[in-house]
C-alpha cells in the first residue's frame, strides 16, 4: 500500500520567491525552484514542498522543527539574520525566546515564523543534542 511511497510534507506560502529567500539565504537549506512551487531537500534525505497559494492562510502550528546540537547558537543566528523569536503563553521563555522544559520532560525550543506566518522551530532534545 503506502509503505513503498516516498512521503513528503507540504504547506502553502502566500509569496513564493519571498519563500524561497527565507528558506534557502536566512535556513541554509536546499531550495528548488519546481514549476508548482519549491522543493526543499533536507540533510535527512526528507523533502518538504510549498506551494503558492492566493487565499493562504499561515498555519497556527508548527509545520517544521529543525533538531539541532546547540539551540542557544542556533538562535543567536537566526536573530542575527533578523528572524523573531515567537513568544506563547504557557512557556517560560528566556530573553533570546527560548523555552525550557522546566519540570516536565521536553527539548529546549524556540518558535518563529516564515515570510508567510508558518510556524517554524528549532529545538534541542538535550544538552549536546543527545
Amino acid at each position: 500500500m503506502v509503505d513503498d511511497s516516498t512521503p513528503f510534507s507540504s504547506y502553502s506560502v502566500n509569496d513564493v520567491d519571498a519563500a524561497k529567500a527565507f528558506y534557502q539565504d536566512t535556513l541554509g537549506l536546499d531550495v528548488a525552484e519546481q514549476p508548482e512551487g519549491l522543493g526543499l531537500r533536507l540533510t535527512t534525505g526528507g523533502q518538504v514542498f510549498l506551494y503558492p497559494k492566493d487565499d493562504h492562510q499561515p498555519a497556527s502550528f508548527t509545520v517544521l522543527n529543525f533538531a539541532v546540537d546547540d539551540i542557544e547558537a542556533t538562535v543567536d543566528e537566526l536573530i542575527g539574520k533578523g528572524v523573531v523569536m515567537e513568544r506563547y503563553e504557557g512557556f517560560d521563555h528566556d530573553e533570546r525566546g527560548i523555552a525550557a522544559p522546566g519540570e516536565a520532560p521536553g527539548p529546549k525550543i524556540a518558535w518563529f515564523k516564515d515570510p508567510a506566518g508558518n510556524v517554524l522551530s528549532v529545538l534541542q532534545v538535550s544538552p549536546g543534542g543527545e
